[in-house]
């Protein structure tokens, strides 16, 4: 059985050693760097959580808001933990914190073909009908 708590400083590594297990795309030289994990986590400490079987991480997932909407980020479950109930746990667990801070949008992206996701996330009752573009513009340093 596993339980979920907030992500440590110290979890950094395991959760990295996790992500690659579960087969996502890691970029440990920006976004998923040390030093931004740890910069993140100090702001939200209670949307940075974790699932974990004895002292073994087998699940994370990263919240976030803007003041306004909240991000479910980096969900990954470890591939011999999966159809457990930790993905769900981990995204109702940091729903319920982002909604706690008084954000009543939570959203989520879910890359295209990854259809255990997306069917997780309609599970929970969050709707894909809204058709958007996503734009973004990478610092160039």
């Amino acid at each position: 059985m596993f339980t979920l708590r907030p992500a440590r400083p110290d979890d950094y590594d395991a959760i990295v050693e996790l992500w690659s297990a579960a087969g996502s795309h890691v970029d440990l030289a920006a976004r998923e760097s040390r030093h931004a994990f740890t910069r993140q986590l100090a702001q939200f400490r209670d949307l940075f959580l974790v699932a974990v079987e004895g002292d073994r991480i087998i699940g994370v997932v990263l919240g976030s808001h803007d003041g306004r909407k909240g991000w479910i980020n980096r969900l990954a479950v470890h591939p011999h933990h999966r159809r457990e109930g930790v993905a769900a746990a981990l995204v109702t667990a940091c729903d319920t914190a982002i909604r706690a801070e008084e954000i009543s949008i939570v959203c989520a992206l879910v890359e295209t073909g990854n259809a255990a996701s997306a069917a997780l996330f309609r599970r929970l009752g969050y709707a894909d009908d809204t058709p958007v573009a996503y734009f973004r513009k990478k610092s160039t340093q």
